[in-house]
């Protein structure tokens, strides 16, 4: 019998939206309908186990509760208050609130927790029951309030941990690119393993490891040790170990992902994460600088993520990306190569024409993602070139 459908809410960041809309429609997800760095949907309990654990875009899968609105924090607490939280914490369980606001009117999200969780306080105490204890550090329930303006939305976390936590990762560089974003920039290409991978300035392997992910079409949730739906009463074990078994997507990649790095300690942390990631027959890593990279593994792709100038001066900065540029026109012919970086200026200082660009977030940083196609002679010979093979 088939399980009873609900509605779910698939969270993502800024610019992949229609990734994940697409991973919930591949997976089976029904009414899928695309929101400001959010995906709505509805299915079934084996659908939300299968989003966790499939879904590379998805930072969180949450199952809301109720929706209403509310002018201040004194509100957000009576409307808190209603619920019958007997149904929603049994006894003796441990329980955590999340909330996330993007309000004028809810200047500071921390106020909020505190009045949603004394909402639930005071219900248990009201009804004479013993108050559930909180608890941040893995908590049996875990919620997620959203305030959006004055729109309120609290729902059931069913990830947990973010699903950009893979679990692969055992040693970051110096500015790790989130799981989530790196497999979405692999994703906006629409690469899926037919050519070798290039990422010439790979620091900890992240893209590397998305890639050899989305080329095999392994699912991300494989080095996951938990999700919080696991500690659901009404979780479901062989269902999900069926999900969580499922290799039947799998395929096999005939090329190979090339990293290199200027900084031993980068490639050395890219070595262990690869290694614990079970990739290294795909993933083939080395010690190079820019100026070092002579030659290029047969036509394929290059994505990388070069430093934005947090750590370097803007002098040594420009060099890179221009450098970077230098590389790119010399060594990678036939190749479409794709940046993204926070520097417009060093974007600029590549000194090639873009063919494509679109904006990205990389945490709290707008970045531009351009995508270059590299070839030999001019332009305009190119371009008809192309005319004539359409």
């Amino acid at each position: 019998m088939k399980n009873q459908s609900f509605e779910m809410v698939a969270k993502t960041l800024y610019g992949l939206e229609d990734l994940l809309a697409g991973e919930l429609i591949e997976l089976g997800a029904d009414n899928v309908q695309i929101g400001n760095r959010m995906v709505s949907f509805e299915g079934d309990k084996e659908l939300l186990y299968k989003v966790n654990f499939n879904c590379r875009t998805a930072l969180r899968i949450l199952k809301p509760i109720v929706q209403f609105t509310a002018e201040n924090p004194d509100e957000i607490y009576e409307q808190i208050k209603k619920l019958n939280w007997s149904e929603y914490i049994p006894e003796k369980k441990t329980f955590s609130i999340d909330t996330v606001v993007y309000s004028e009117v809810f200047p500071h999200s921390k106020y909020v927790t505190y009045r949603a969780k004394d909402a639930i306080a005071d219900y248990f105490t009201e009804q004479g029951k013993e108050r559930p204890s909180v608890r941040t550090t893995n908590p049996d329930l875990q919620f997620h309030l959203h305030v959006s303006h004055t729109d309120c939305t609290l729902s059931w976390d069913s990830s947990g941990e973010s699903l950009h936590k893979r679990g692969y990762r055992v040693e970051n560089g110096a500015a790790p690119l989130s799981e989530v974003l790196a497999a979405g920039m692999i994703m906006k290409t629409g690469w899926k393993g037919e050519t070798p991978f290039v990422d010439p300035m790979c620091g900890s392997g992240t893209l590397l490891i998305e890639a050899a992910l989305i080329a095999l079409n392994i699912a991300p949730g494989v080095f996951r040790s938990q999700f919080a739906f696991e500690k659901w009463d009404d979780f479901d074990a062989e269902l999900f170990t069926q999900v969580s078994s499922d290799d039947s997507r799998e395929k096999s990649f005939q090329f190979k992902c090339y990293g290199s790095d200027i900084s031993r300690k980068a490639v050395i942390a890219a070595s262990k994460n690869v290694k614990n990631a079970g990739l290294s027959r795909y993933i083939d890593l080395k010690i190079q600088s820019l100026q070092e990279i002579k030659e290029n593994p047969g036509k394929g792709i290059i994505i990388t993520n070069p430093p934005y100038g947090e750590r370097l001066n803007q002098e040594n900065l420009m060099e890179i990306y221009a450098m970077l540029g230098e590389r790119l026109k010399h060594v990678f012919h036939g190749y479409d190569a794709w940046i993204l970086s926070s520097s417009l200026e060093g974007l600029d200082n590549i000194s090639l024409k873009p063919a494509f660009k679109m904006k990205l977030m990389n945490g709290e940083l707008d970045c531009e993602y351009r995508k270059y196609q590299l070839f030999t002679g001019k332009n305009k010979d190119f371009k008809a070139g192309q005319k004539g093979n359409k």
